[in-house]
């Protein structure tokens, strides 16, 4: 089943001589439940795909379909409504709330939707994270790693369409990075969670069913991992 349909996405920025290309015309689609990897040097446009695709940003021209609906044809406050539920954003730097405990950053979503927490819900994804001894305590008391983990939750917690993680680990070293992918790819495999996840390492790109390279604005390769 198709999850998300990408439609001649384009992303220009500035005019005249100033006028950059950032994406060009990119179409491409993923199936619920895959995990692909989108690779790139920086500047090839990959962290603008994954920008257009969640909706922090509107494309120049082309079509965004997540579970069947084109979010651009939403105005600003529904697509805010709809990326806070069905997309599930992990980006290199954590961006916790630095007053709120683990429990609490997980379930901020939830809280902004005024939805109620499934206690049973929380509590095994605390144990999938290896957080549970660490719910109450607060960013600045956890490591590197426990505090990506921590966003990996509040990506998870409202089970949404589409988990997509800009450089997960790019603010780690090797031994946290390898943990926090090995928990994407359990997330993706025990959860049955969409995983779109950029990357300039391919090494971690590995983990992925299929990789996706990008360069200047445009695909320039696919290699379904399955398959090799």
């Amino acid at each position: 089943m198709e999850i998300l349909k990408v439609e001649n996405l384009t992303k220009i920025y500035g005019k005249g001589t100033t006028k950059v290309i950032a994406l060009d015309n990119v179409s491409f689609s993923v199936e619920k439940g895959e995990f692909v990897a989108i690779v790139g040097a920086s500047g090839s446009g990959k962290s603008t795909l994954l920008h257009l695709i969640g909706g922090v940003d509107r494309p120049t021209s082309g079509k965004v379909f997540i579970d069947g609906k084109n979010i651009y044809d939403f105005d600003d406050d529904k697509l805010a409504i709809f990326r806070r539920r069905q997309i599930g954003l992990i980006y290199q730097f954590y961006n916790l709330i630095p007053i709120l405990n683990v429990e609490e950053n997980i379930t901020l979503p939830l809280s902004l939707d005024n939805r109620e927490i499934n206690k049973e819900t929380l509590n095994n994804l605390l144990n999938l994270l290896g957080l549970e001894n660490r719910k109450n305590h607060l960013p600045n008391e956890l490591s590197g790693g426990q505090q990506q983990r921590t966003s990996i939750g509040r990506a998870l917690i409202t089970n949404p369409a589409l988990i997509l993680a800009d450089e997960p680990t790019g603010n780690l070293d090797s031994k946290a990075s390898d943990e926090i992918v090995s928990l994407l790819k359990k997330s993706n495999k025990e959860l049955k969670q969409t995983i779109i996840m950029i990357t300039h390492n391919m090494e971690i790109a590995k983990f992925a069913d299929r990789i996706i390279k990008i360069e200047d604005g445009k695909i320039i390769s696919e290699v379904n991992r399955e398959l090799t």
